[in-house]
């Protein structure tokens, strides 16, 4: 099968619009989280989130003009605007100078999310009800598939085009997917990720009805995300998008492209036990885990960096780690884990997406970062968690875990390039 290449990232998390700005803040561990300023959450339970910083585009602020035409801001909600951002960004961060109609048929889009326009379903229904007229782009606006719609307008793309939707695991598998489409021949180039933005009342009290959220760090929000920290109680809601460049390898070298890193494996299963609870005995993620390495070609011990999912939830850190530890048991070394969770909160479909981005840039920059707020961690036999400050370590391959409600598991493992 036809080996597969990252080019390009775009990225747009509560560390701020564009890779280097997110790159920096997450090696210093900086938190993206704080009080909500979307709404008036004084009421609720849950009071904190991971909020895109908006701006006037500076020192790495969103600003939407930027990037999404003036006619269109007021159509669309915010999850389209970030992935049109990221998008843009992963296009210039590839050399991609043109679309010609030759490469337009072999390039696709798949953009995963796992909740889509949620903010503006709720503004509409609650205005529908008030009297108001709903908006023609109401529907078009809002649903999941428009990210990938948009992004395939934008570009000419006019090959597959569509979006994965598996709640937490869902631009995890967009990114497999389109893995999966490259190695089989059927595309060139495949635009792939995902973007979420949910911070709205209902989306809040939603989660916490279900009890996911942390609601014990109100007044400290930069404490609230600590995955694998035996005080951990919830996950803090994230938002954001992160976009990556897919390419088959031969396309990428005869156009002199910047190879970021090879897409080594892909690895999927269901727990089949559960809508919201792991299985506890980490088999669902294990297997995940176990068929991505098979797909790779890779022993345990090969892997330098694992990006846990790690949302900081009670159950799911736990099992997760005894995943971890059955996949490793017979391995002479401990693996290097943390979560990037802890400094941009749960960005939910878009989670899978960020965290490969910020894997490969740990392979660029061979530095893993750190896990923020981890002070009493989960006891485990084959895990090192890196704390307390990001580490430098040389890294030839990264595994990156996401899980999502349902039971469905995702791994991936992406690679330092090597010509041969």
């Amino acid at each position: 099968m036809k080996r597969v290449v990252v080019t390009g990232l775009g990225l747009v998390t509560p560390l701020g619009c564009g890779v280097d700005s997110n790159w920096q803040n997450l090696i210093s561990g900086k938190s993206g989280a704080g009080n909500i300023t979307r709404f008036d959450a004084s009421k609720l339970k849950c009071r904190v989130a991971c909020e895109v910083p908006y701006g006037d585009g500076s020192n790495g602020t969103f600003n939407v003009d930027q990037w999404v035409e003036k006619k269109e801001i007021k159509k669309i909600d915010e999850f389209i605007k970030f992935a049109l951002a990221a998008a843009e960004q992963a296009i210039k961060h590839s050399g991609l100078s043109e679309i010609n109609e030759s490469l337009s048929y072999r390039s696709g889009c798949i953009i995963g999310s796992g909740m889509g326009g949620l903010p503006g379903i709720e503004d509409t229904s609650v205005s529908f009800r008030n009297g108001k007229k709903i908006s023609p782009f109401f529907i078009t606006g809002r649903i999941i598939n428009m990210a990938a719609g948009y992004l395939s307008i934008k570009y000419n793309f006019k090959g597959p085009s569509y979006s994965t939707v598996s709640a937490c695991a869902s631009s995890a598998h967009a990114i497999g997917e389109s893995f999966r489409l490259i190695q089989h021949g059927q595309a060139d180039l495949m635009m792939a990720g995902g973007s979420e933005s949910t911070i709205s009342p209902i989306g809040i009290e939603g989660f916490t009805a279900c009890k996911a959220l942390s609601t014990k760090n109100n007044d400290n929000p930069h404490f609230a995300s600590r995955p694998f920290d035996e005080e951990r109680d919830g996950f803090v809601m994230g938002e954001g998008a992160s976009i990556l460049i897919l390419e088959e390898l031969n396309h990428a070298l005869k156009r002199n492209a910047k190879i970021l890193c090879e897409i080594s494996g892909y690895g999927m299963s269901s727990d089949a036990y559960h809508y919201t609870l792991p299985e506890p005995s980490g088999d669902g993620a294990f297997r995940a885990m176990l068929n991505c390495l098979k797909d790779s070609s890779l022993n345990p011990g090969q892997i330098d960096y694992i990006n846990a999912h790690g949302t900081s939830t009670p159950s799911g850190d736990e099992i997760e780690v005894i995943a971890i530890d059955k996949l490793f048991k017979n391995e002479s070394k401990k693996v290097n884990v943390s979560s990037t969770k802890s400094q941009i909160g749960h960005l939910l479909g878009a989670a899978g997406a960020v965290e490969a981005s910020y894997s490969i840039l740990s392979i660029n920059n061979n530095k893993i970062p750190f896990n923020l707020n981890l002070n009493n961690e989960i006891q485990s036999n084959s895990i090192s968690f890196v704390k307390k400050s990001s580490l430098d370590y040389e890294i030839n391959h990264t595994l990156s875990n996401s899980f999502g409600f349902g039971g469905t598991n995702v791994s991936l493992v992406f690679s330092k390039y090597h010509d041969q």
